[in-house]
């Protein structure tokens, strides 16, 4: 596993120059948010990069970034064909591919109970936080967060937060510590006062024992985001890019091929998306980086 990790990141160093359109690579580099150790990001997907290596007809190479910022990077010079990406992380992404050859396109988001957005969930430690949002205002206390650049645990509990009048300029103290996991670990040991990440991810984590409920409390969601969307370069071949949407379209709950790809996911499927849906994400950006 670490040997394979190790391989996608030298590929990352490899940069394609193609025409419009003409991309067709040997071999697909999918890259993968790490919004959980690297170990348990590509061992939850291999079932992924099997099953489009099967659809495709092309070896698939899972690659895990350090962080949203080299994802976006990685991105913004070709070095990755398909990507997983955080909703905020996209439009930042696109945003930086402006006025280049080279462009993005989402066509993918994950379904769930029938719908394409989630929420983000702010926590507290049981014992020592805050009991409810309005406590946040003037503590002063540490709330942990984890990439500047994701949206369900920076961009949406921040601007929850905002909306209920609480400030991180003036009212508490932001810590950032990467991936989602760590916030919800550290919220519950008690080395962060409160914390903000997605709530599936959360929930998955109190599923897998990971987080104790007698230890955390809930404090609030945040109103309905998209989804993270799959993200494709806009310069391959248009035929593969039919094949791609193809593959995941075609997942089905319910099937041993589709649950075993779609668990890591907690997804029912994926359903297709496009830009503007992600205004709304760009909307609480400006509000939060203003």
């Amino acid at each position: 596993m670490f040997l394979r990790f190790l391989v996608s990141l030298a590929a990352l160093l490899c940069v394609s120059s193609v025409s419009a359109g003409d991309y067709s690579p040997s071999k697909l580099k999918v890259a993968l948010l790490p919004d959980e150790s690297l170990a348990t990001v590509i061992h939850d997907n291999e079932p992924l990069a099997d099953y489009l290596s099967k659809k495709i007809g092309k070896e698939v190479e899972l690659v895990v970034t350090t962080d949203y910022s080299s994802m976006i990077e990685a991105v913004r010079f070709g070095r990755i064909d398909l990507a997983y990406f955080g909703p905020a992380a996209y439009t930042i992404a696109k945003d930086k591919l402006k006025g280049s050859d080279l462009d993005i396109e989402p066509f993918a988001a994950r379904l769930k109970n029938g719908s394409t957005s989630y929420q983000s969930v702010l926590i507290a430690n049981k014992q020592n936080g805050p009991r409810t949002l309005k406590d946040i205002k003037d503590s002063g206390i540490d709330v942990a967060f984890g990439d500047p650049a994701s949206t369900s645990s920076h961009f949406a509990p921040t601007y929850t937060l905002l909306k209920a009048g609480i400030n991180d300029e003036s009212d508490y103290k932001s810590n950032y510590l990467g991936a989602h996991d760590a916030v919800a670990v550290n919220v519950q040991r008690g080395n962060a006062a409160a914390g903000g990440l997605s709530r599936p991810i959360f929930e998955r984590l109190i599923e897998k024992g990971s987080i104790d409920t007698d230890s955390v409390i809930v404090l609030g969601y945040s109103d309905n985001i998209p989804q993270y969307p799959w993200v494709m370069r806009s310069d391959l071949d248009d035929d593969l890019k039919a094949t791609i949407r193809e593959a995941f379209f075609s997942l089905k709950k319910g099937t041993a091929e589709g649950d075993a790809v779609l668990k890591p996911f907690k997804a029912d499927g994926f359903a297709s998306i496009a830009d503007e849906d992600y205004d709304i994400i760009r909307a609480i950006r400006k509000n939060i980086q203003d």
